[in-house]
């Protein structure tokens, strides 16, 4: 008689700013989770943000050193990936990296973060008859976190979100979401 034993998979619970790891197939239940990897002058790179229902299988992109962290509170659970999983992480990762490098070479900065917030409202965004609105579970993202995510100074994120607030093309809402008034773009589809 043959015994199976079923894996146990994990299922965490985290706060932001909170690491998974990177070594595991992760299906995101709630929250945003962040990958990259750390440069030697210990600024990172992003190389991708995943949101619910999506996997994210970091093992796959075959760097060292990746570093899998949540942007807001997240409820995840480790998956054993499939041949059509890797696949799909694949696809989305190289569509990723690619909208991620194109922002990277924008200029100035203020137009990077405005383009950065544009592909967050298309990708997590919810349209509305004002805007789009978004928001990363109970609150926007830190100026830090964009920072980050955009490759920029936490200072020049938050200068450039005042000018936004001030000319009326972002507002804070009620509940930490933050409203773009403007046209999700199609350039970074």
């Amino acid at each position: 008689m043959a015994i199976s034993m079923s894996r146990r998979c994990l299922r965490l619970s985290l706060r932001a700013g909170e690491r998974l790891p990177a070594n595991l197939c992760w299906r995101i239940e709630q929250g945003h989770v962040w990958l990259a990897r750390w440069s030697a002058g210990l600024d990172p790179l992003t190389l991708g943000v995943w949101g619910p229902g999506e996997v994210v299988i970091p093992a796959l992109i075959g760097l060292s050193g990746l570093e899998l962290r949540t942007l807001s509170p997240v409820v995840v659970e480790e998956e054993e990936a499939s041949s059509a999983m890797e696949r799909e992480f694949l696809e989305e990762q190289l569509r990723q990296a690619a909208i991620l490098l194109m922002l990277s070479r924008v200029r100035p900065a203020e137009a990077r973060l405005l383009q950065l917030l544009d592909w967050f409202g298309t990708r997590f965004g919810t349209m509305t008859s004002q805007g789009v609105t978004l928001t990363f579970g109970e609150k926007l993202l830190t100026h830090q976190q964009l920072a980050d995510i955009a490759g920029m100074t936490r200072v020049t994120v938050t200068k450039a979100l005042t000018s936004f607030r001030q000319a009326g093309v972002i507002a804070c809402q009620a509940g930490g979401s933050l409203l773009l008034r403007l046209p999700c773009s199609k350039f970074l589809d």
